[in-house]
């Protein structure tokens, strides 16, 4: 009989899972760097790399809620492993692919993979965690698509320059594969699943009916149309100020690593009892107010402003990183009394993938349309204040969900006036003047010491 391994550090078990969620995310952000020797090896169109980017995305975008069905049925850690097991076969794929076609599909099951792993995850993370580190859990798995970016970037920037881009693919499959045998050792097996099909559907349909995943996920879909679209974007926009060789991928990938830092900041803050609403309004104003001197200024006129321009869209990428920390928190708490989890995630995930590929096609419409980038600005101040409206309804009390520790209720002064203390008791309070422990009044004759005899009358003298 196999045994399996158990950490005991309290946070290895969501801490292999958010391991291959920054896995997932690195077999997005390995292409653009990479995308031009591609082109070049494979005499591949314009369109066709464009295709070859949206591909991981649209495999998120459609299979969200199939993956949630899934992982009904056969439980989320096999959905995890399975979700390595396939990115890293699909880039295996990938290395060998001598035509558009087998690159495509080999990009399809590398996007299928991904979306099995970060559909199931934060359930995972949900389940086994200690719930005073669940609000970090969940902020460092918000925080895995800038680390991917950051990684992806450099990484892929700096072995595209030296080697092939075949190489590149080989290792993200050694990557990808190097956590199987964590999660395999970490995360204790999936209990036994009872429940048939429909009855694993009928719990999916009651959460799609319900409001409040909807309404989170599409706050989710504003977020990443604005954050994809200027980060996806940066690096061309950065050659058309003026910058040019290796910085427009550093800058990027500097960028998507402070979106990272502002999901694991914001996990302290949602520790702390802040709320929901209180995090997202904030963050979607700060994006909207720093995405407006990026994109509505012409940069290029300005000496020195590529710098500018880019510290401008850091502060932005900063700022919006506690959104996706604090929606995948409320999102493993979601699903109704008679839904799943799951569903709930994966509803989520498609429309933020949905996001993804609109939000970098409307802006290149935009941008055509109105002859420059100084455009942009439109379309990140519109989805900022859209998602700012939907953040209005996630409210503490509509969830049914309270982070981080509560006050306990006021008890009661210890000292009280003593009339205060009588009617607390329940008891007739004194007259005024009384003095507790006087015994009764005067007037009624009594009030002697116990030595006096009888009430009233001196004690009697002793003989002699």
């Amino acid at each position: 009989m196999a045994v399996t391994a158990q950490f005991r550090h309290p946070d290895a078990r969501w801490g292999v899972v958010v391991l291959a969620a920054i896995c997932a995310g690195l077999h997005v952000w390995d292409l653009p760097a990479a995308a031009p020797f591609i082109r070049d090896s494979m005499a591949m169109t314009l369109v066709q790399a464009g295709a070859l980017l949206g591909v991981t995305q649209l495999a998120g975008m459609l299979g969200g809620l199939a993956v949630s069905l899934l992982a009904e049925l056969i439980g989320e850690r096999r959905c995890l492993l399975a979700g390595l097991a396939m990115a890293s076969l699909g880039s295996a794929d990938g290395a060998v692919a001598h035509s558009v076609t087998t690159l495509m599909a080999s990009r399809a099951i590398e996007g299928a993979g991904s979306i099995l792993i970060v559909v199931t995850g934060p359930g995972l993370i949900r389940r086994h965690t200690p719930q005073p580190r669940i609000n970090t859990a969940i902020g460092y798995w918000g925080a895995s698509t800038g680390i991917a970016t950051f990684a992806g970037l450099i990484g892929s920037a700096a072995i595209a320059q030296v080697a092939s881009w075949r190489l590149l693919w080989w290792l993200m499959t050694a990557i990808t594969l190097a956590p199987l045998p964590l999660v395999a050792a970490t995360l204790p097996a999936d209990q036994r699943r009872s429940a048939s099909g429909a009855a694993a559907a009928r719990r999916i349909g009651a959460t799609v009916r319900s409001v409040k995943p909807w309404i989170a996920g599409l706050a989710f879909a504003c977020f990443t149309i604005e954050w994809m679209t200027v980060v996806g974007f940066l690096p061309t926009i950065c050659q058309h100020n003026g910058l040019h060789g290796v910085w427009p991928g550093i800058l990027t990938a500097v960028v998507g690593g402070l979106g990272a830092v502002g999901s694991i900041g914001s996990a302290a803050v949602l520790e702390r009892g802040v709320p929901v609403r209180a995090l997202l309004i904030p963050a979607f104003a700060a994006m909207a107010v720093t995405s407006l001197p990026a994109f509505a200024v012409n940069w290029a006129l300005v000496p020195g402003g590529a710098i500018l321009q880019v510290t401008c869209v850091a502060a932005f990428s900063f700022s919006g990183g506690a959104i996706p920390a604090t929606l995948f928190r409320i999102a493993v708490d979601l699903a109704p009394p008679a839904g799943s989890p799951p569903a709930a995630i994966g509803l989520m995930q498609q429309l933020f993938n949905a996001g993804s590929v609109a939000g970098p096609a409307l802006a290149a419409w935009l941008v055509t349309r109105t002859g420059g980038w100084q455009s942009t600005w439109w379309m990140t101040c519109t989805f900022a204040g859209l998602g700012g409206l939907l953040s209005l309804y996630l409210s503490e009390r509509r969830l049914g969900i309270a982070f981080g520790p509560r006050r306990p209720a006021v008890a009661a002064p210890l000292t009280s006036s003593p009339r205060t203390a009588a009617r607390r008791a329940g008891c007739r309070p004194p007259r005024p003047g009384h003095r507790p422990g006087a015994g009764p009044s005067r007037r009624s004759g009594r009030g002697r010491t116990a030595a006096a005899g009888r009430p009233g009358r001196r004690p009697a003298r002793s003989p002699g």
